[in-house]
């Protein structure tokens, strides 16, 4: 009983450092992407390409944008609780991404005008549309954080062993994350240019990130034979 009591009590220590370290990052981030927002710059460059001008408007593509917030919270979330060596590459994915753009974004000031002047229709998703705009300047958007997170989502759940046997769960997973990049440019917030910045960022941070896990692991499996 004393035994589980204290590894009770230093899997809660775990947590609380884990979730001080998740929320010092977010204040870090934030308010780097403010500084970055708020700056004043001679000129940015435009990451548009001639394909984004060819991709229609669709406003229905702002309820998977939306759900990204609720997408990437949930999968830090239950990572941080069930599986610790998953968590430890999200979340270095995540950290290493987000970090990685801000310092792009510092040296390589960008942005986009992509942005309809006038909606082509009027509903509730336009409505939605219409206060993300408010609230994100086209700014500061390569490589997409959006696009990035997603796919870190998704190869976290892709290695999960224990959603494994929900393969519901993990499909349902992998089609809102897909969702999500295409809501990038469906919405104008971001170009083909931003997702491509961030599928190559992806391509080169998750090898490093997972193959550090993966010496971990092995390691650990030494020590424990």
């Amino acid at each position: 009983e004393v035994i589980i009591i204290k590894e009770i009590i230093a899997r809660k220590k775990t947590l609380l450092c884990r979730v001080a370290v998740i929320l010092g990052f977010c204040i870090f981030y934030l308010s780097g992407f403010s500084w970055l927002e708020n700056r004043h710059v001679s000129g940015i460059h435009i990451t548009a390409c001639a394909l984004d001008y060819k991709i229609p408007f669709q406003e229905i593509f702002i309820i998977p944008y939306l759900l990204w917030f609720v997408y990437i919270a949930a999968t830090v979330i239950y990572f941080l609780l069930h599986e610790d060596e998953n968590f430890n590459a999200l979340a270095g994915t995540l950290a290493l991404g987000m970090t990685l753009f801000l310092v792009v974004s510092a040296i390589y000031p960008n942005g986009l005008n992509l942005r309809p002047v006038t909606f082509p229709r009027e509903n509730i998703f336009t409505d939605l549309v219409r206060m993300i705009y408010s609230m994100d300047t086209p700014t500061n958007v390569l490589p997409s954080i959006h696009v990035y997170n997603s796919i870190g989502a998704m190869a976290a759940i892709a290695h999960s062993t224990s959603l494994k046997k929900h393969r519901g769960v993990q499909i349902g997973s992998y089609v809102l994350g897909i969702l999500i990049i295409f809501s990038t440019v469906f919405l104008k917030q971001h170009s083909i240019t931003d997702v491509i910045a961030a599928l190559a960022m992806a391509c080169m941070i998750y090898p490093f990130v997972y193959a550090t896990q993966e010496k971990k692991e092995t390691k650990l499996s030494q020590q424990l034979i």
